[in-house]
């Protein structure tokens, strides 16, 4: 695990929502919420961005889990004698085995992005849909928070799979 790479993916939120809720789309979804930059001010900014870069590093730290295929193997075998208290045992040599053979595969970008893609568009956006079917929001509120989603959460994954 590489906490470098986690904290770096971990901006991707905040960098995003920058360029997606700015010059991207920021005054479709102003609009869309019913905002005003008015109405927008007085807000104690510093303590969104901390908070939101605590909730991303937890996103980007279970991120790994997700777009790292030897994670399964790994959790497949953390309830075998021996593998998790002192790596020994029949499951720490097959774990070893298998990462010298199989350690860097689907290790790139661009596969760590396919299922940061993946998580936003069958995780994301049916989470967000329901909720904002419920509150009444349009198609274009869903279609600009679920797209920020969708592709932070491709840049998220890339970094994750590519370097943690």
């Amino acid at each position: 695990m590489n906490i470098l790479f986690i904290a770096i993916a971990a901006l991707v939120p905040l960098v995003m929502g920058f360029v997606w809720y700015g010059p991207l789309f920021g005054n479709a979804w102003m609009k869309e919420m019913g905002f005003s930059k008015e109405s927008m001010e007085g807000q104690n900014m510093t303590k969104i961005f901390i908070l939101c870069l605590i909730f991303s590093f937890l996103l980007a730290f279970i991120l790994q889990t997700l777009v790292i295929h030897q994670w399964g193997v790994y959790s497949s075998l953390m309830g075998e004698p021996g593998f998790a208290e002192g790596a020994t045992g029949e499951a720490t040599t097959y774990f070893n085995n298998y990462m010298e053979t199989y350690g860097d595969r689907f290790r790139t970008f661009k596969h760590g992005a396919l299922h940061g893609s993946i998580l936003g568009l069958f995780l994301v956006l049916p989470i967000l849909a329901i909720i904002a079917m419920f509150e009444k929001k349009s198609a274009k509120y869903i279609a600009i928070n679920a797209g920020y989603w969708i592709v932070t959460l491709a840049i998220m994954g890339g970094i994750v799979c590519q370097w943690v």
